[in-house]
């Protein structure tokens, strides 16, 4: 991101991007529930070319006991890219910028879960990338809000995002790898579903204050829709164990 020179035609004459998109066209979103035994949930999410895995384990007593909240529970959630995740081979281990989005992401979980109601305890969520196409904080925060669902913990909302960004001088929804590569600004947002409160944004380039108002407006619409495809995913889970139980 921040408008590094290309020989690309980001936008083509037809106003089409890259991928064939519309500016304000999301890429394929598929989320599936229950990929890891022994999780107490788990989801993977497929998003334009990303793949990520969300797990949930707990809540669990804290530990050590000097991390422990008598409030509430602490959600810890660890986010990290495979080192073959990207074309170029990364660094194993933890970064400057995978301990950030886990901040950032543990922050926004923490807004959407009831965690009043389990004190002294954590909540560990890791997000494993193993296929990076742009988007993965907001990718992996989907999907971990889906996983925390299927977990069975208590939810105050559901948290989804989507990014939107500039690139070529328009505004457009859901940045693919060269968009976010050589645009001019990028701009995620997570918020709960139900409420609409924002529980992450961050912005990367600039925008005037009526691009900025658009791209809320693309993303406010995307989240309706990303919400669906959660909520579709859990649905499908139930309805596997409806089918599990009415077999027996």
């Amino acid at each position: 991101m921040g408008g590094a020179k290309t020989d690309l035609k980001l936008i083509d004459e037809n106003g089409l991007r890259l991928d064939g998109r519309s500016p304000n066209e999301l890429r394929p979103i598929k989320i599936q529930t229950d990929v890891l035994d022994n999780a107490d949930g788990s989801a993977m999410i497929e998003w334009g070319g990303n793949k990520i895995i969300a797990s949930v384990y707990g809540p669990r007593e804290a530990y050590p006991k000097h991390t422990q909240n008598m409030d509430m529970a602490v959600v810890k959630a660890r986010y990290n890219m495979a080192a073959f995740s990207v074309d170029e081979r990364k660094r194993p281990g933890p970064d400057r910028r995978s301990i950030e989005i886990s901040k950032v992401v543990s922050e926004a979980l923490q807004t959407a879960i009831l965690a009043e109601q389990f004190p002294r305890t954590q909540i560990d969520v890791f997000i494993e990338v193993l296929q990076a196409d742009a988007g993965t904080r907001i990718a992996g925060l989907t999907a971990s809000a889906v996983a925390l669902a299927a977990a069975g913990i208590p939810m105050r909302d559901m948290v989804a995002g989507c990014t939107a960004g500039k690139v070529a001088g328009q505004i457009v929804l859901d940045l693919g790898k060269e968009e976010d590569n050589f645009g001019e600004a990028d701009l995620p947002i997570a918020q709960l579903v139900k409420s609409g409160k924002i529980v992450l944004m961050q912005m990367d380039g600039d925008l005037s204050v009526e691009e900025f108002n658009k791209a809320t407006e693309m993303i406010d619409d995307a989240i309706k829709r990303i919400s669906e495809i959660q909520r579709e995913a859990l649905a499908g889970k139930y309805r596997d164990i409806a089918l599990e139980e009415g077999g027996e």
